[in-house]
């Protein structure tokens, strides 16, 4: 599955109907931090339902290893890297979803929401990175 650099967010939705019609419900969260705007027209991907993928084996599976980031165009992280980051949504698989610069994804497994934690970069793909938790930050988000 190709991935395009202009990914701004990833989260997981339930089909629902309304009045006859169907809606893919946005969480307030990604409005709330400024991934959509309120009636702003967005292209939409569907991604498997998780039984059957999960978007990490999809994206490491699929996108050529990075091996130095261009500062302008390529990922804003690299690996081996410690960062803090805050856990912004919770994927369908579980794993932590944060945001870095430029809205880079970065997938944290075994967090929480709104947690904050220092993590080192594992790998690193175009759009997506994969890292460990190395401390468990006492501050949490609200």
């Amino acid at each position: 599955m190709e991935i395009s650099e202009e990914l701004q967010t990833v989260y997981s939705a339930t089909v629902e109907v309304q009045d006859g019609e169907y809606y893919l419900l946005v969480p307030a969260r990604e409005i709330e931090i400024g991934s959509l705007e309120v009636e702003e027209s967005v292209r939409v991907a569907l991604l498997p339902p998780a039984s059957s993928t999960t978007i990490q084996d999809d994206a490491a599976s699929s996108l050529e290893p990075q091996t130095e980031p261009d500062e302008s165009t390529g990922p804003p992280v690299s690996e081996g890297e410690t960062r803090e980051v805050d856990i912004e949504s919770i994927g369908d698989r579980g794993d932590g979803i944060a945001k870095v610069d430029r809205g880079y994804v970065v997938i944290v497994p075994d967090t929480d929401l709104g947690e904050t934690v220092t993590v080192e970069i594992e790998q690193v793909q175009d759009n997506v990175a994969f890292a460990t938790v190395v401390d468990r930050n006492l501050r949490q988000t609200q």
